[in-house]
């Protein structure tokens, strides 16, 4: 078994509602889409990031690799072992792609589910966040009406779909956020998991500001709240909540100053932005070495992405927190029978390799779609 073909395709795929960070409000997700043929006729397919400059780099290296047999993962990331100094989180994303096809190749060929090559599940069913925006209830305004619309959303996704825990993005305003969430805890009660992620918009002084009255929130922990490691750290110093990044953290040359500094207690993984799922398992284990948590991050994913993060999950028991997805935002999706959250849970496919199935119209569909808005990111 030989590659021998490669096709990408950059698609668009809409949100149902508007989804609003600290930074910017999206409509829907740009991924990058890949298939690889091998010489006997199997297909593996991937799943990536960042849209057409991601598809470019994949286009670019791929001839490097062609003609190898896909199960040689190693010896393609020693091949490839500089694209992320060059490109970044985009070379990153690309490779993430490429390890994905050749993992759904290999389960393929072996006729079993990606979770079983990755060492068996220790979980059936993976626990799932929901992530909630002010983009997906209207953006009224003022904590208090905003953390009253939340919690309506938060009774109906509890009716619904289940969750396993609700993550609020917050914004550029500590007050605001903690006025919001401490409103929520007022409606909902304290047993609800809560986290609030500001993607690194609050300062070190105003969070340290309003320590007190976050520590009484009861989260299970606070996301990304100031930018950089050194930020994270005297936060961290002085603030009894648990900290998670997935900003300050981000490839293994960060992991032992974050360390040393005691700045983070749970770093957030992500295929995409590890570079594949056999460096994301590696970060599993120096993580459990260290003592520190960890949870995956989700950048829009759909069908093909999902399923990976699925399989990670189920075969990784060092992930302990109900993974963040947008998923169920998609208005849609490009594989043949789109994923379920049903009491707060998805479920890994059963069938070979990722274990979905890429739909052709609606994959041109979606590729059309972005061919007409281009990519929907920053």
């Amino acid at each position: 078994m030989r590659l021998d073909d490669l096709t990408v395709w950059t698609v668009n795929v809409p949100y149902a509602r508007p989804f609003t960070s600290s930074f910017e409000t999206r409509t829907g997700t740009t991924r990058t889409i890949l298939r690889l043929r091998t010489d006997d006729g199997l297909e593996g397919w991937g799943e990536t990031m960042h849209g057409s400059p991601t598809a470019a780099i994949i286009e670019k290296i791929y001839p490097q690799i062609r003609g190898t047999d896909p199960h040689r993962l190693q010896q393609a990331a020693e091949t490839f072992h500089m694209v992320p100094y060059f490109y970044g989180y985009l070379g990153a994303a690309a490779l993430a792609g490429i390890e994905m096809a050749c993992w759904d190749l290999i389960g393929k060929a072996a006729g079993r589910p990606l979770a079983d090559l990755l060492g068996g599940p220790v979980r059936d069913r993976v626990p799932v966040t929901a992530v909630l925006t002010p983009g997906l209830v209207g953006e009224p305004t003022g904590a208090v009406a905003l953390a009253d619309a939340l919690s309506e959303e938060i009774l109906r996704v509890q009716a619904n779909e289940g969750a396993g825990a609700f993550k609020i993005k917050g914004s550029t305003d500590p007050l605001h956020d903690v006025v919001l969430l401490e409103r929520i805890r007022e409606r909902l009660g304290r047993e609800l998991p809560l986290r609030v992620d500001p993607n690194a918009h609050w300062t070190v002084p105003r969070t340290l500001e309003l320590a007190r009255r976050i520590e009484d929130l009861g989260l299970e922990y606070l996301e990304d709240p100031v930018p950089g490691i050194a930020g994270m750290a005297a936060v961290r110093r002085d603030l009894r909540v648990p900290l998670c990044t997935n900003m300050c953290v981000t490839e293994f040359d960060h992991v032992a100053p974050a360390i040393r500094l005691g700045a983070v207690d749970v770093v957030h993984g992500d295929v995409h932005r590890w570079a594949g799922i056999s460096p994301t398992r590696r970060l599993a284990g120096v993580l459990e070495t260290h003592g520190l948590g960890m949870n995956l991050h989700s950048g829009g994913e759909i069908g093909l992405s999902t399923a990976a993060h699925l399989h990670l999950t189920s075969a990784t028991p060092q992930i302990g927190y109900a993974i963040d997805t947008v998923y169920q935002y998609l208005e849609h999706d490009v594989v043949t029978r789109p994923f379920e959250i049903r009491d707060g849970a998805m479920t890994p496919p059963a069938g070979p390799g990722l274990g979905v199935e890429v739909d052709p119209e609606a994959l041109a569909s979606a590729a059309r779609a972005h061919e007409r808005d281009g990519d929907l990111l920053l």
